[in-house]
């Protein structure tokens, strides 16, 4: 590799030693200044997102594939280190012939520094022959989306200025193709019944209807066809309030609900569909309100492409040819699975969607991602970049 090419192990070095987890201004600037010195003009749009385009000489002529990741971390920030991976880093397949692997650790390290520095290595690399290839990068991915949700036109007032056809979406998948994941809906079921002292006979119990309400919740999936890549959806109560002295029948009950939701269901459906359950297991002088919990950009919904559409293929193929190319041990990477965690890549949706990236949200030692031992193995990121590169010629090279 000669000086003047694009790193992507030292770009994820630098990028790890920038705190993101309050502001990414100053990984966006380095976004923007790479990108600049290779020639690349980028634009910042949609309240912070990061922009940039290279079209070929025949735009129309095939796909439109975008990369997206998000500049983002979670909190707080984790001091940059580089060096042999530790024991409880090294799984089972960690070992190479060359011996133990460097590792970078830190916030970020994979998510999603690590798919950064290979989305942009891949970006810079291509030379589409055909179609388009979009580089898209967003600022808040870890909260409320609110870029990608202005970039996708979902939220109010915005428009779509991706129209994508296909879309690879940086996330740390561990080398493989990913192709679903569940929705996830936050919400919460409302009791209204009368208030009456305790001693008499009166009033409307709001808390012991929550007997009623929590059977429905327990029953909600009762039956529900599981979903062939995601197996079956799951509704979860986590907070119950109600009451307000301990003398006084209560009025008011509130449990709070975690949905995580599989195709086709949308959070709409599934608000309606529970308030109906919850209403037919409840007294009827107790009422019932189902609301969504608030919020400025839409849920997460799930998502899910045909693992034998050729975008899945195309990645897996690249992952694992990639992974040949560095040395990585043969059984990993490469492979075509759902993804554990929700992700802006349901914007994208029903548009081909892969989330590919090097490292893992966890591993046999314990959580990884959004944890102190975020780290990411030095090869992973080397083949990321090579696996980008390789699907994104193949998809947009001659036909």
């Amino acid at each position: 590799m000669s000086e003047a090419a694009f790193d992507p192990v030292s770009f994820l070095e630098r990028a790890v030693q920038i705190p993101s987890h309050e502001s990414i201004d100053e990984t966006r600037e380095l976004v923007v200044e790479t990108l600049d010195r290779f020639g690349v003009e980028s634009e910042v749009v949609a309240g912070g997102c990061v922009l940039v385009e290279k079209r070929s000489d025949a735009p129309d002529g095939g796909p439109h594939l975008v990369l997206n990741t998000h500049l983002d971390t979670v909190t707080p920030h984790v001091p940059f280190e580089r060096g042999e991976a530790r024991e409880d880093e090294r799984g089972d397949s960690a070992g190479t012939d060359t011996g133990p692997e460097d590792v970078i650790r830190g916030r970020g390290a994979c998510d999603a520094k690590g798919p950064l520095a290979a989305l942009l290595s891949g970006f810079l690399a291509a030379d589409p022959e055909r179609g388009r290839l979009t580089l898209a990068l967003t600022p808040d991915e870890e909260s409320l989306s609110l870029g990608a949700g202005a970039l996708t036109g979902r939220l109010p007032g915005t428009e779509d200025r991706l129209d994508g056809d296909l879309f690879l979406v940086g996330e740390p998948t561990g080398l493989d193709a990913c192709t679903a994941a569940k929705g996830r809906f936050q919400g919460t079921v409302g009791l209204s019944g009368t208030a009456a002292h305790a001693a008499e006979f009166a009033g409307a119990n709001a808390v012991a209807a929550a007997e009623g309400a929590l059977a429905a919740i327990r029953r909600f999936d009762d039956g529900a066809d599981e979903h062939p890549q995601l197996g079956p959806p799951k509704l979860t109560p986590t907070v119950i309030e109600g009451g307000g002295a301990t003398n006084q029948v209560p009025a008011d009950c509130e449990i709070t609900v975690d949905r995580r939701s599989v195709p086709p269901e949308t959070a709409e459906g599934f608000r309606s569909s529970l308030a109906d359950a919850v209403e037919e297991s409840t007294p009827d002088d107790v009422g019932v309100a189902v609301a969504l919990t608030d919020r400025e950009s839409p849920f997460f919904e799930a998502f899910s492409t045909d693992p034998e559409h050729e975008l899945v293929g195309t990645i897996a193929g690249a992952a694992r040819e990639a992974g040949d190319s560095v040395g990585l041990p043969t059984d990993r990477g490469g492979a075509v699975r759902p993804f554990g965690a929700a992700t802006e890549a349901s914007y994208f949706a029903p548009a081909p969607t892969v989330v590919f990236g090097p490292g893992g949200l966890a591993d046999d030692a314990g959580a990884v991602a959004h944890a102190d031992r975020e780290y990411v193995r030095v090869r992973e990121v080397e083949a990321a970049a090579e696996a980008v590169e390789r699907a994104v010629s193949e998809l947009l090279g001659d036909a």
